[in-house]
């Protein structure tokens, strides 16, 4: 344990983990970083999916007969 740490660490009006001025930072940062988050899942999907359909698409078109998820 970090020196200091036992000695008081909220002490008095108790620990608040989003109490003040850094809480509500903190609380805005992390709406932000799920903000993007989302953002980049809903941007990236689509090709996502394209990706699979063609790749599905290119297995089914091949000459030779192959079962699924076989590597070789």
């Amino acid at each position: 344990m970090p020196r200091g740490m036992g000695r008081g660490y909220g002490r008095g009006r108790g620990f608040y983990p989003l109490g003040g001025a850094y809480g509500i930072i903190e609380l805005l940062i992390l709406v932000g970083i799920l903000y993007f988050l989302i953002k980049l899942f809903l941007v990236a999907l689509p090709y996502a999916l394209g990706l699979l359909v063609l790749l599905i698409i290119r297995e089914l078109i091949r000459p030779r007969p192959r079962t699924w998820f076989r590597p070789f």
